[in-house]
């Protein structure tokens, strides 16, 4: 027994290909009603593995920084729409944590579609 049959997961498919500096708006459910909630911000992880993976997105709301993690696997996440394809060098962006929100903005990367 292998650990992709122990977990096996199905991506959502309204997950688009994710990458780090990405700035995206997510749509999930939340709630017992499940109604969708927006959450809007910087992709600064994302971990890809057997249990489906995961990511990260940071925002700043109200001068404090707020980060959320959603599974790439869930069915509560409803819609993940890319607003803009960052350009960073690092797999991980934990040195934003440490900026502000002005500071921590990332340039936006030409992308060929």
């Amino acid at each position: 027994m292998d650990a992709i049959s122990v977990f096996n997961n199905k991506p959502n498919s309204n997950i688009p290909d994710l990458s780090p500096g990405d700035t995206v708006r997510v749509s999930a459910k939340v709630g017992e009603k499940g109604h969708a909630q927006l959450f809007h911000g910087v992709v600064i992880k994302v971990r890809r593995g057997a249990d489906g993976g995961n990511f990260t997105i940071r925002r700043v709301s109200h001068g404090i920084g707020v980060e959320h993690t959603f599974p790439l696997a869930s069915p509560l996440v409803e819609r993940v729409e890319v607003v803009r394809h960052g350009k960073v060098r690092r797999a991980r962006l934990y040195y934003l944590r440490g900026l502000s929100s002005k500071a921590s903005r990332t340039k936006e990367k030409q992308v060929k579609e």
